[in-house]
């Protein structure tokens, strides 16, 4: 594919990974459309078919991005089967011998209480949500550890998570729990490529601070906590700001979980979001807090005496070989 970067865009069926997949491809890259939806893109009529629908697919998003003259693969992934995401992972590797960016938008939700809340329901959000994640990540370091040449790698992976605070978990718990591990992994994650000296390498969450016009928030309207479409932005401001991201230098986002919104402010200078009402002139409602805690502690760089688990199983099973 030439000099072109390749991107993984994990649930780009419909809504915010549909929008964030296409404006990749028109930003250069050779885009994977992955996620669990198929279909024979070919017999979709009309064409394309609306964003939100089931009726579009990752087949439908890829046919979006090559009728237009992007470079684009539909590959069906279960990100609750981890030999499937390996197989999606390999798969990249065979088409286009690199992967350089990730972005991680699977997501399952279920807002209730505790008490409302199946274990079923919660064992799936685990799955998707944060085991899901954790699976993409440890299939695709090796390959992105091959760019660059050193060793170290060059890359990026993007999670839709959020930035941790209490009001979060009020009323939807079971999917606050799995969310904010997302946001630990980044946080985690990024320390990690800290001290490796993988300079090349970074990691962050975004999250929306004003509801986008998505399958998420297609919800009936006489649904009591249905907005309206005039309390909703296009999704195209998550693909901005993600697209700001990958270009950004790696000490400006790794480890961090970002709003889409306060991120486009402070990094790009954006002071008018208007265009990205999804119905013009309206000014929709953030629901996000307007600052966020700092989680940091003033012990934060003592750590006591640093564990290893690998080394000190290695040196169990060492000693038990003896």
């Amino acid at each position: 594919m030439g000099d072109k970067k390749v991107a993984i865009v994990v649930g780009a069926s419909r809504g915010i990974g549909r929008q964030v997949a296409i404006d990749l491809a028109k930003n250069g890259y050779a885009v994977v459309v992955a996620a669990k939806t198929t279909s024979d893109a070919s017999k979709c009529d009309p064409f394309p078919p609306d964003p939100n629908s089931f009726a579009s697919t990752i087949n439908t998003v890829a046919r979006e991005i090559t009728s237009s003259g992007g470079v684009a693969t539909a590959l069906q992934v279960d990100v609750r089967d981890p030999a499937n995401i390996r197989s999606m992972i390999s798969q990249t590797i065979h088409l286009y011998t690199r992967i350089d960016a990730v972005i991680y938008n699977s997501g399952a939700i279920w807002w209730a209480s505790v008490e409302k809340t199946p274990f079923k329901r919660f064992q799936l959000m685990q799955q998707v949500n944060p085991q899901g994640l954790y699976a993409v990540v440890e299939g695709v370091l090796p390959e992105m550890y091959k760019n660059g040449g050193d060793g170290k790698g060059e890359g990026r992976i993007v999670v839709i998570s959020p930035p941790i605070y209490s009001r979060f978990f009020k009323g939807k718990t079971a999917y606050a729990m799995g969310k904010v591990g997302m946001s630990v992994l980044t946080m985690g994650l990024g320390v990690d490529f800290e001290r490796e000296g993988r300079v090349g390498m970074g990691v962050c969450s975004l999250w929306p601070a004003v509801a986008i016009d998505s399958a998420a928030t297609q919800t009936p309207k006489s649904y009591p906590p249905q907005d309206g479409r005039a309390n909703l932005r296009h999704p195209a401001i998550f693909s901005d700001a993600i697209l700001s991201i990958l270009r950004a230098p790696t000490k400006d986002v790794s480890g961090k979980c970002f709003l889409d919104e306060d991120y486009l402010r402070e990094h790009d200078g954006v002071t008018d979001f208007s265009k990205y009402a999804l119905v013009p002139g309206t000014s929709p409602r953030r629901i996000m807090p307007a600052r966020m805690p700092d989680l940091s502690v003033e012990e934060q760089d003592d750590e006591g005496d640093r564990v290893d688990s690998t080394l000190l199983r290695g040196h169990r099973d060492k000693e038990s070989k003896l």
